[in-house]
């Protein structure tokens, strides 16, 4: 690989910027140019997890004890700061994880900043209850935080899911030990920059590494009271089974493969626009509640397929730090393969045919990342792999349906359980099937994404536990005390 000015940056233990214990690097490559790396970030492993780990343990003694308000103003500062560093952050985004700027990394800084100003808002509403019992007996609950969290973020929307692990757990009283994606640790790292400059020492600690040599033992770690987890399904049944072992609680947001309906009176343009907006092709697919399972009505089939490949055609793949891109690239090489084969996969099996898209260009400025064109298959049915597989890339397929009994049965069909999108213009339909539909979060004639404040996680093998809104702070982050008083002389 190509190493030419590249940075060194270090992780945050205890408010100081550390080296490894082992000394160790590795490299984070741009996807966007093949070869080309643009950092290097210590390799953190047990000894290091355990440093921060008990750091943060000490420093949850007198952070606990801060009020709560107290800490939501300091939660307030770190958002103006990111707002500040707006352009910075959102470049760094985009050069890492090869989310367009234009469409995606902006868009992610915002995101953060909103997620944590909210936080810092709602952190004086950790209250207790008080419950009537009889005149000799007070009886009131509280709640308290868990202790020292262990954070693990993915590469996809690194940013974003920091902020949204951090900013939580530490309004709620909480200290964190987040372990950043190996792939996409660098705008993470500025966070805990911003981070240092207005809390304690040891309240916020960011490592950066791999999983199995610093994941693993963040899970394991004894002080850890807490896991949060965002990733894949197959890693998140390894942390569940961490936390099993010491029966302390998680919470986890995991794959997904979800569905969006399109019922016969919703051939319109901006139906069309929205269905792209769910499948998250301005984030090359790579979201967990991608609505990449298309069940288009037999009615419409024909016309609402030929405005969503024409409005696809529309869309710039490329340079993802080039404004004028809708699309950049894929994360890394190995998940770019990934992509690669199952759409392979669907162009060779017998059942589905090709509408746009395909295998990456061999020769062009394309051919020099990890670039791939929007994707789009046809099939009569939804029983293939990349029908029923999350892929994690651009990759579409469309089912045409007649029956709403059966679409909603096949919508349904799958392991996963995290979004889902329907599209009517009859409210009565819309909200029945909404209420048939086994997912966690659906969405009705809209396809952006979640909304700060709303309640967000999955059904079935697509996680448990909730974020973004003030209930998942309560029910994720704290823990209840029921305290009585008896005044019988």
């Amino acid at each position: 690989m190509k190493t030419e000015t590249i940075s060194r940056e270090l992780m945050l233990i205890d408010g100081e910027w550390t080296e490894a214990v082992s000394k160790e690097f590795f490299q984070i490559e741009s996807p966007a140019k093949r070869g080309s790396v643009i950092a290097e970030v210590p390799k953190a492993n047990a000894a290091d997890v355990d440093i921060a780990v008990n750091v943060a343990n000490k420093a949850f003694k007198s952070w606990k004890r801060v009020p709560a308000r107290e800490r939501g103003k300091l939660l307030w500062k770190i958002s103006d700061a990111i707002e500040e560093q707006f352009e910075d952050l959102a470049r760094t985004i985009a050069t890492e994880t090869g989310n367009a700027l234009y469409t995606q990394a902006k868009g992610e800084v915002k995101g953060a900043a909103d997620v944590i100003r909210y936080f810092g808002g709602v952190a004086g509403e950790l209250k207790g209850e008080t419950m009537p019992v009889d005149n000799n007996l007070f009886a009131y609950t509280q709640r308290e935080p868990y202790g020292v969290v262990g954070g693990i973020i993915p590469w996809n929307s690194p940013f974003q899911l920091a902020a949204l692990k951090i900013a939580p757990a530490i309004a709620a009283g909480n200290t964190i030990v987040l372990k950043a994606a190996e792939d996409a640790p660098l705008a993470v790292l500025k966070l805990a920059k911003i981070c240092s400059e207005y809390l304690p020492a040891g309240v916020v600690n960011i490592l950066t590494g791999f999983g199995e040599e610093c994941g693993l033992p963040l899970a394991k770690h004894p002080l850890v009271k807490k896991l949060t987890f965002t990733g894949s399904t197959q890693t998140g049944r390894i942390i569940m089974h961490e936390a099993a072992d010491r029966i302390i609680p998680i919470s986890l947001e995991l794959g997904g493969k979800s569905p969006q309906i399109v019922y016969p009176d919703a051939d319109s343009n901006k139906v069309i626009k929205n269905v792209i907006s769910a499948m998250r092709f301005a984030r090359q697919g790579q979201s967990c509640s991608a609505g990449s399972r298309l069940y288009l009505h037999k009615s419409i089939y024909d016309s609402f397929l030929g405005k969503l490949i024409g409005n696809l055609k529309l869309l710039k793949v490329g340079d993802p730090l080039d404004e004028n891109n809708d699309i950049g690239c894929i994360i890394n090489e190995k998940q770019f393969n990934k992509v690669c084969n199952y759409i392979e996969e669907g162009i060779n099996h017998k059942d589905t045919e090709l509408l746009l898209g395909g295998l990456p260009p061999k020769d062009g400025p394309l051919s020099e990342g990890y670039y791939l064109e929007p994707t789009v298959f046809a099939s009569p049915h939804d029983d293939l792999r990349i029908a029923k597989e999350e892929i994690f890339g651009p990759v579409l397929i469309v089912i045409p349906w007649e029956d709403e009994k059966e679409v909603i049965e096949m919508a349904n069909r799958s392991d996963y359980g995290l979004a889902a999108y329907i599209w009517t213009n009859d409210t009565t339909r819309a909200m029945r099937t909404a209420n048939q539909l086994e997912s966690g979060w659906v969405q009705i004639n809209r396809g952006a994404g979640m909304l700060t404040g709303h309640s967000y996680g999955g059904f079935k093998q697509s996680g448990m536990g909730r974020e973004y809104s003030l209930e998942s702070m309560i029910d994720s982050f704290t823990q209840t005390k029921s305290i009585m008083v008896d005044f019988d002389e």
